[in-house]
């Protein structure tokens, strides 16, 4: 037997005559003893899924939603010209535009008990704009739910049923002792509408990767610190746990990559210990609140480090300190290098959001930087994380209705934007009744040059358009437009 570990013999009629009888026997008994002991190996672990699903399935309930919105009938024949006499035809004959017709919305996604009160927590994306929403058990019990509180930003929501008895309850583990490679096992609701029933599925894989960063909702919604996982995530899971062996959930199922609309090995679950930590907040309907620093920063790569002398790739480059900014107060500057937030050696840009953003708003936080070749530590006071922290502090004065911000990497991936830093700066918001709004100007156009001047950043476009009187000609990526004065 030593001789074939050593060999690495890969089948018995490899070794030809050199097997004697002896040793044929002897093989026998290890290969019976060996598939005996897989086997078992194998319906112990079957066990596990089954206690598992037995543990956690009856607090896993589906979370319908109904809601109504109001669309604009779509013009059957396109454009040319039989579309256009449709349109004349209802202009001629009801006075008016394309009439509006009202859609009955429904949605399904899964959510999990955890308090006996009634408390049940989903994501916020599958109760956002719900007029009505219905809880079912797998045992076929509805009820009517309300919702107590949500945070876009996490993507989580609890809602509340009322007088459902003596609830079964999952329990949390703490996600931060989650290993890349251990078994994880998904129960959800994906396809509900097309199975018709609430009992959940059970998938099985493992942790793939821990702390994924993704952008998840045609880039309007940025996720860090997820897990993921090849467990078959699929529409109508989001909101369902993602539990360990021991029936814990270690994470709230929220997306998947796909290039279908379905299962392809790669989803993404929202850390327990993120869910745990706003829960109580969530429950009592309070508003979540993020640290926020008030920088835009990069990660290094060698060339970056080289030029700025550094002997190692860990660490974030502050592009720009935003006006009036907790960081700008502090005293950073654009240039630093931030290599140590509150004790912790930063690697790269996902350590620092997530240990900003996990910061309480108000405490005074160490920050340690490189500057110029020298390390010194800052002392920050942390602050509240705006609805839009990309536009905070780089908005303009408001000329003629219009707000703009300097281009940054983030606004164009956010935004799909065809510039780059430094040509032109980003139409934010525009007053809809404003000169702007009349002459045609949209948010998300990048405003290319004032009167045949380039503006390459806000502070160009206030100096371009400060003693401007009567009608301006500015340059969008979308074309020319002439601005009217304001009305006096």
């Amino acid at each position: 037997m030593r001789r074939l570990d050593r060999f690495q013999v890969p089948s018995l009629a490899g070794l030809g005559l050199a097997l004697t009888v002896g040793m044929l026997g002897t093989l026998g008994v290890a290969c019976a003893q060996d598939s005996g002991g897989a086997r078992d190996a194998a319906e112990q672990l079957q066990d596990r899924f089954i206690q598992v699903n037995q543990k956690v399935g009856p607090a896993v309930v589906s979370v319908s939603t109904e809601s109504h919105r109001r669309a604009r009938m779509q013009n059957p024949f396109g454009g040319g010209p039989e579309g256009d006499l449709f349109e004349h035809f209802f202009g001629d004959f009801f006075g008016g535009e394309m009439p509006e017709r009202e859609y009955k919305s429904r949605g399904l996604g899964t959510g999990v008990v955890i308090d006996k009160r009634g408390f049940i927590l989903t994501n916020e994306h599958v109760v956002r704009g719900a007029e009505k929403l219905t809880v079912t058990f797998p045992d076929g019990r509805q009820f009517e739910a309300e919702v107590k509180g949500t945070d876009p930003r996490s993507d989580l929501a609890v809602v509340k049923i009322e007088e459902a008895g003596d609830l079964p309850v999952a329990r949390f583990a703490e996600s931060d002792e989650v290993r890349i490679g251990q078994w994880a096992v998904a129960i959800g609701n994906p396809f509900g509408w097309a199975v018709g029933s609430a009992e959940p599925t059970v998938t099985v894989g493992v942790v793939s990767a821990l702390n994924r960063s993704i952008r998840a909702d045609r880039g309007e919604r940025s996720y860090v610190g997820l897990i993921q996982t090849d467990a078959a995530i699929n529409p109508g899971n989001s909101g369902g746990p993602l539990v360990n062996l021991d029936g814990e959930v270690i994470g709230i199922n929220v997306a998947i990559f796909s290039t279908t609309g379905g299962y392809q090995g790669i989803g993404f679950a929202i850390p327990s210990d993120v869910a745990q930590r706003i829960l109580e907040d969530l429950i009592e309907g309070r508003k979540i609140l993020y640290g926020w620093l008030g920088v835009n920063v990069q990660d290094l790569t060698p060339e970056l480090a080289d030029q700025f002398k550094l002997d190692s790739l860990h660490g974030v480059i502050v592009a720009r300190v935003l006006p009036d900014a907790p960081a700008a107060a502090g005293g950073m500057e654009d240039g630093d290098v931030i290599v140590a937030y509150d004790g912790r050696p930063v690697k790269d840009m996902r350590d620092l959001l997530q240990w900003v953003g996990r910061t309480p708003v108000g405490q005074v936080t160490a920050i340690d930087v490189v500057r110029e070749g020298k390390k010194t530590t800052l002392q920050v006071k942390i602050g509240e994380r705006p609805e839009d922290p990309y536009e905070q502090g780089l908005r303009g004065s408001g000329w003629r209705g219009l707000q703009v911000s300097d281009i940054t990497p983030e606004l164009i991936e956010r935004h799909r934007l065809r510039v780059k830093p430094g040509e032109g700066v980003l139409v934010t918001h525009v007053d809809p009744d404003s000169p702007a709004a009349e002459a045609g100007v949209r948010p998300g156009e990048v405003i290319l040059a004032v009167q045949r001047r380039r503006v390459r950043s806000v502070e160009d476009f206030r100096e371009a358009t400060e003693a401007l009187e009567g009608k301006a000609l500015i340059q969008t990526t979308h074309g020319f437009a002439v601005v009217p004065p304001e009305e006096e």
